[in-house]
């Protein structure tokens, strides 16, 4: 592929001028506002516009600090345990006042959420929330005030920290996912040299223009992208471009911004820089399909809808009921609160969330980092699982893959005897060569007498041996005609891609070694159990057809999407979904991040990038293929824990309403609201203990 396929011009887009779109990383309204709180349009659900981690958190560990002296010196402990609090002069006024204060200072975001909701005609889970705290906290107003009945201040202190520390783990996920696009404007310099006639200038990136000049010194990093006007150097173009190997570049050819350059220097004419970069261009890209994430929450929404009716109508219906049987006052109260109070999600605010908690510390022992808490729950559901080939199925290192030997050598003597030669040398595909031998543990003999020929490859002795080793062009400068053996493997690493190196001794070829990007040992276990879950297996890079196709078809590969460029890597996760697949993307590069973000689950291999790291759902620590399958045992486990929870924390009242509605009142069965408020902790206490069993998962 030449580059000027592999690197096309990204001309101004026009969705660049709209609000929301990141500007340059120093300068940038939307990197200033990253380093922060999210804008608004960043925000995800709704229900948490204006919302934060921190203020979740605070707001948690003081009303959980509340909470402790209310239960002590509170109604519903003394009855369960018998245990009674020291008491002293004002001590009767503990509860109400701690209570008071934990309603107003914790429970406010609730109750403004509520608003929010019903201001939308869309009533949900604040909603459900700010009723029943708001009715708890009436009705022990009054009572304290004197109205005959028990107060409930304890359920109320309870319910109101159990919920912010359900939102508080809410939000950790949601304002993590902003971290993509911080890492992709770290990817920029800050400054760049430019060149103006001989004078030479350090100058702040968003101040290139087009047609401006700059000088790339060995080391630093590309600032715009452009097209190299005169010296020679190789450049990392993995994280942009998925290229396995540095890539040369002279004259003519093109740079990308973000890349970082090898030990030449490098002019540069600009040719797009800013918002119209390759990069630009990638966090654009990003930050489109975390936004579209948020739209996803219609579900849960609707089930807190409908969650929020029964409640509801179950206490109007109480009401109503009683009123109409001519029952007191105090009694048709003290129904209506014994029903809200036991149809509240006090082990529905924690169901899920617990299960969540569980399930991401118990992946992280793993070496699972969950940073989505929707990429674990989805990941159940998958159909194709899509590895970026590089650095995932890869070590993203050269290595020797293969090769042929003659002349009476074992492998494992031209492997060593190629190790010496090349022991000396400097070269990438040298190093190879010894880092094989070494993977091998393999004893590399000392090499005397090196010499290099530019162009040719180098010589040396070895154990009493000239040898030679070097590629094609070694063969040609000494009219060598290897054994058709040899020539034939060669000719077949040709066709995959590879680079076939030679070890010559005399004029008699001994062995051709194949060098190219190492299939990780655990590649191979990582596809077979996920066809064994039923899950197929693609593969994506910007290689070659023929390298691409032959690492498939070493691990098993179903499917192969080969020379496919940065931008449109997300496209390749859309068609799949388009023929109604559930996708998970593994990568561990830039270029990788918006497919990330696009599939349903994004898996970052944690050894990669920072922006494939923040882009993805989940985090490999150990960089271990293996361990995608293992999320979807995970995954599923937490489904199943999950559903078992939802189940009785709202199953529960099936039979808790109408006893606490006083439907068997005939037959001596009625619940006081101290009663209710236990069921509904016992539920509470039954859900937590049953998240703990998911610790018993295999993975």
């Amino acid at each position: 592929m030449d580059d000027g396929n592999r690197h096309p011009r990204h001309h101004h887009d026009p969705a660049a001028d709209k609000p929301g779109y990141p500007e340059h990383p120093k300068h940038g309204r939307k990197a200033q506002a990253l380093e922060g709180e999210a804008e608004p349009a960043q925000r995800g659900h709704d229900k948490h516009a204006g919302h934060s981690v921190a203020m979740f958190r605070n707001k948690f560990w003081l009303s959980l600090a509340l909470t402790v002296p209310i239960v002590l010196w509170g109604h519903m402990l003394p009855r369960l345990t018998g245990f009674h609090a020291p008491t002293f002069p004002g001590s009767e006024w503990i509860a109400p006042a701690f209570g008071t204060v934990v309603f107003f200072y914790g429970g406010w975001v609730f109750l403004q959420g509520a608003a929010r909701e019903l201001r939308d005609r869309v009533p949900g889970m604040m909603t459900l929330i700010a009723l029943a705290i708001t009715v708890a906290f009436g009705f022990s107003v009054i009572v304290t005030l004197g109205y005959p009945g028990m107060p409930l201040w304890d359920e109320l202190a309870t319910l109101v920290t159990v919920m912010l520390l359900g939102h508080w783990i809410e939000m950790r996920s949601i304002f993590q996912a902003q971290g993509a696009l911080k890492a992709l404007a770290r990817l920029l310099p800050s400054q760049a040299v430019r060149v103006r006639g001989d004078r030479l200038e350090e100058v702040a990136v968003d101040e290139l223009r087009p047609s401006d000049t700059v000088l790339i010194r060995p080391g630093a990093k590309v600032p715009a992208d452009g097209t190299v006007i005169s010296g020679h150097s190789d450049v990392n173009e993995a994280m942009i471009t998925g290229e396995s190997r540095p890539v040369a570049k002279d004259a003519g050819d093109k740079v990308i911004a973000g890349t970082v350059n090898g030990g030449g220097s490098l002019r540069v004419d600009v040719t797009e820089s800013g918002e119209q970069t390759a990069l630009a261009g990638i966090m654009r890209t990003v930050e489109q399909a975390q936004a579209s994430r948020s739209r996803a929450q219609a579900l849960a929404d609707r089930a807190a809808f409908f969650l929020t009716f029964v409640a509801v109508s179950a206490a109007v219906l109480t009401a109503l009921v009683w009123i109409a049987l001519d029952a007191e006052g105090a009694f048709v109260v003290e129904r209506v609160v014994t029903v809200l109070v036991i149809a509240c999600p006090h082990a529905l605010g924690l169901a899920v969330p617990l299960v969540i908690a569980i399930s991401t510390s118990l992946g992280a022992s793993s070496g699972l980092l969950v940073r989505q808490r929707r990429g674990l729950e989805q990941a159940r559901e998958l159909d194709v699982v899509v590895f970026d080939k590089t650095g995932t199925l890869t070590l993203g290192e050269h290595r020797v893959v293969d090769m042929a030997v003659a002349g009476g050598l074992t492998r494992d003597e031209a492997l060593r005897l190629a190790a010496g030669v090349e022991r000396d040398s400097e070269h990438p595909l040298a190093r190879a060569i010894v880092h094989s031998a070494e993977d091998q543990q393999l004893q590399v003999p000392e090499a005397l007498e090196f010499a290099s020929a530019a162009g040719e490859g180098v010589s040396a002795r070895v154990e009493d041996r000239w040898l030679r080793m070097g590629g094609p062009n070694l063969l040609r400068a000494l009219e060598l005609s290897p054994p058709q053996t040899l020539r034939d493997a060669a000719r077949r690493y040709a066709d995959q891609g590879r680079s076939a190196i030679w070890l010559i001794e005399g004029q008699a070829a001994l062995a051709v070694f194949a060098i190219a990007d190492a299939v990780r040992p655990e590649s191979r276990e990582a596809v077979r159990r996920l066809h064994e879950a039923g899950i197929e297996v693609a593969m994506l890079t910007g290689d070659s057809q023929a390298v691409a196709q032959a690492v498939a078809t070493e691990l098993g590969i179903d499917t192969v999407f080969a020379e496919v460029l940065p931008q449109d890597k997300a496209e390749k996760i859309k068609q799949l979904q388009r023929r109604g697949k559930r996708v998970a993307m593994v990568g561990d590069g830039v270029n990788d991040a918006p497919a990330l973000v696009t599939a349903d689950v994004g898996v970052a291999i944690g050894a990669g990038t920072s922006v494939a790291v923040e882009a993805g759902d989940v985090v490999l620590v150990r960089s271990d293929p293996r361990d995608v399958p293992r999320i979807v045992t995970l995954s599923r486990a937490t489904y199943r824990k999950m559903l078992q929870n939802l189940w009785w924390a709202a199953g529960y009242n099936i039979v808790a309403i109408p006893l606490a509605a006083g439907l068997f009142a005939a037959w001596g069965l009625l619940l006081v609201p101290a009663v209710g408020a236990v069921l509904m902790s016992a539920s509470t206490v039954i859900v937590a203990l049953n998240a703990q069993l998911l610790r018993r998962a295999p993975l």
